[in-house]
């Protein structure tokens, strides 16, 4: 039986979705929270397996708040019409909800969670999803922790077999298991290019290249503290696209 917490600004809102869970008996609300700060101590708790969050609270984006989300633990976010979430969201989140909330989408997303918690080891992975926009933000799962990340802050995508290393612009790095080739069906070709067969990099973040003596280019990239290798064979495509056509970020 799944404990819930719900996190909602708005107090008619909050007891519509209260009712509306009232449908669903298995579904035990343990917490609720109309503030940043209340919800991000309720999310300390370490008994709820659900979090129905909204995007806007007082006192801030709900978005801060995926660092401190149980470990183990679901979210299925809750918005009004925004295009920018909701993108962000069919992406990357377990499941998403209008306002106001459709009790037909509400069972269908408490479908998703019992599905994803019987396949707990399989949800770890990042899904494929849609062709994903250089202005996306998408949600980064490494484990039983994640992050938001705005796409055009990964710099760079390091293979690691079925796996791999995202590297961002503030440095940090997660491990994901994603494949490259998974990531290459899906990122924007107007600024990510393969340029080894184990390393995709953001173009627009590449600052400096050069060439060594062996005639490989070394890739300077904003976060990375090495310089990362290209193959030979992909310099002319990838010499004509940073001196001509490397996008802005």
């Amino acid at each position: 039986m799944p404990s819930a917490l719900l996190i909602e600004d708005e107090a008619t809102a909050r007891a519509d979705l209260r009712t509306k869970l009232a449908a669903h008996p298995d579904v035990t609300i343990v917490g609720e929270a109309a503030t940043l700060r209340t919800a991000r101590s309720l999310l300390g708790r370490p008994d709820y397996d659900l979090v129905f969050l909204d995007v806007q609270l007082v006192g801030g984006s709900a978005l801060e708040l995926a660092p401190v989300v149980r470990a183990g633990a679901r979210v299925i976010f809750v918005t009004a019409y925004d295009s920018y979430a909701v993108r962000a969201f069919e992406i990357n989140a377990l499941d998403y909800l209008l306002k106001p909330v459709d009790p037909a989408r509400l069972a269908q997303a408490l479908q998703r969670f019992a599905a994803a918690s019987a396949a707990e080891a399989a949800a770890t992975e990042l899904p494929t999803g849609p062709a994903l926009r250089i202005d996306d933000t998408i949600y980064l799962r490494s484990g039983l922790q994640g992050r938001f990340a705005p796409l055009a802050d990964i710099c760079a995508i390091a293979a690691h077999d079925n796996y791999s290393e995202v590297q961002l612009a503030d440095g940090a790095k997660v491990f994901l298991r994603k494949s490259l080739k998974a990531w290459e069906d899906t990122l924007p070709a107007t600024h990510f290019m393969r340029v080894h067969r184990t390393q995709i990099v953001n173009l627009s973040r590449v600052t400096r290249y050069r060439r060594d003596g062996d005639e490989r280019t070394l890739l300077y990239v904003d976060g990375a503290a090495e310089p990362i290798p290209a193959s030979r064979y992909r310099w002319s495509d990838l010499r004509s696209r940073l001196e001509h056509s490397r996008p802005a970020s």
